[in-house]
């Protein structure tokens, strides 16, 4: 079982990092972006725990913390008038997948009355 998530994470990890290069292609002509969210952590056998199947309030770590990374281009941080410093401060508060949908609105630049700034990873970088 271990050996076969380590091999999805790589993959993942070739897939992300592929996405990124070719973001990166189009980055002179367009303002790039990416934002990957893992949907679930996996039990290896931590405490005779496997999977990812419990409650979450009975579900260890490894099920319930997932990585989040975002990568934006020179030309989107200009575009959004966004200092790097202030999207690099963003990763020192704990996320949730309630942040998700609502840093896509702002990131994509949607107007809805669902949209809650609050829960967008990146709108203080707007205010700044």
């Amino acid at each position: 079982i271990r050996n076969a998530y380590d091999n999805t994470v790589l993959y993942t990890d070739h897939v992300v990092a592929s996405t990124v290069e070719l973001l990166k292609t189009y980055a002179k002509r367009r303002a790039t972006a990416l934002l990957y969210v893992s949907d679930h952590g996996e039990s290896l056998g931590e405490n005779g725990m496997y999977l990812h199947g419990l409650p979450y309030a009975m579900a260890p770590e490894t099920q319930t913390r997932v990585p989040m990374l975002a990568w934006f281009s020179r030309e989107f941080l200009s575009l959004e008038k966004w200092d790097a410093g202030c999207v690099g401060k963003t990763n020192t508060q704990v996320r949730s997948h309630d942040h998700v949908f609502h840093t896509l609105l702002g990131l994509l630049e949607i107007g809805t009355s669902a949209y809650n700034p609050a829960l967008d990873i990146f709108a203080k970088c707007d205010d700044d």
